[in-house]
């Protein structure tokens, strides 16, 4: 059977990373749509195009308090987050991966994020509400980007140490800075705008990061970039329950406040509850995941001058 749920793990970035309404329904979802895509010979970057105007469209449709416009644009989001599952499911698949894709993949999740917050606010203002929510929109929009970088960077992290993969992934501000040096606006002026955009991205991820990149790179300069059994095994243990921290802060669980936020409650509350509560546990989730980063480095220096 062509959607058998070891197709779909296969397509998994790892068991441990993946959330429960991936596993039950993007994943499986997304896994469909690569697979046509693949038929239908889509490259990733172009099922992520598709993905963002199905999300923009589904932004535009939330500035209407109309139940019935509502719920097409609650499919539309939907459906543009399962073609954002799907894109990864293909590079996968198809084993097309590219930096530039990575980022022209987190840009796609902005444009359809901004395009929801600016109708929302759209419509908040045309309801009575003061236009002051446009700045409370910019700096929630502002947190949403740290929260989903953090996120992010933690699980490539995890993904190294715990399963050896996503080492592409890791990206080095001054790497990234080589590279969008040498590149020219003339003759790659797309590639170096993405690079733009991926340098402030990745001073954000390193900001709130400093014991992990310090263990990554011992990892590099002592045992050539090869995680030891021992300390995958270490970090396993003491990063695994802090997984779920991390999804709280991705896609999922503000689709979920959002929707509510819709039909039932005042819009302003959806962005209180990013600013407040995600802020309040991305606070949490670096702190507790820099300590136990710090232990691990000093765990891996005493262990290998043991070996």
């Amino acid at each position: 059977m062509l959607l058998n749920s070891s197709n779909i793990r296969s397509t998994y970035k790892s068991e441990d990373t993946e959330e429960i309404l991936d596993k039950l329904f993007y994943r499986p979802v997304g896994y469909g749509l690569a697979v046509i895509s693949k038929k239908l010979g889509f490259t990733p970057n172009v099922v992520t195009f598709i993905s963002i105007i199905f999300g923009v469209t589904a932004g535009h449709l939330f500035f209407y308090r109309d139940v019935k416009i509502n719920l097409i644009g609650v499919f539309l989001l939907v459906f543009a987050e399962s073609l954002d599952a799907a894109d990864g499911q293909l590079a996968r698949m198809t084993n097309i991966h590219s930096r530039y894709g990575k980022i022209f993949d987190g840009v796609a999740g902005n444009l359809m994020f901004i395009s929801i917050y600016l109708h929302l606010c759209a419509r908040y203002v045309i309801e009575g509400g003061t236009p002051w929510i446009f700045a409370i929109a910019a700096i929630s929009g502002l947190s949403h980007s740290f929260q989903s970088a953090m996120s992010e960077y933690y699980r490539n992290f995890y993904l190294y140490f715990v399963t050896g993969k996503n080492i592409g992934q890791i990206d080095e501000l001054e790497d990234v800075l080589k590279t969008y040096n040498k590149l020219s606006w003339f003759k790659d002026f797309a590639k170096k705008i993405l690079l733009r955009l991926y340098i402030n991205y990745t001073r954000q991820q390193q900001a709130l990061s400093k014991s992990i990149r310090k263990l990554y790179r011992y990892i590099k300069d002592n045992f050539n970039g090869v995680v030891p059994a021992w300390l995958s095994q270490e970090y396993r243990k003491y990063n695994k329950p802090m997984i779920k921290y991390g999804s709280i802060l991705t896609t999922n669980t503000r689709m979920i406040v959002l929707f509510i936020t819709i039909f039932w409650a005042n819009i302003l509350y959806y962005f209180l509850f990013e600013l407040i509560v995600l802020n309040l546990l991305l606070v949490y989730y670096s702190i507790k995941e820099e300590k136990i980063s710090a232990y691990l480095l000093r765990f891996a220096k005493d262990k290998g001058k043991g070996n």
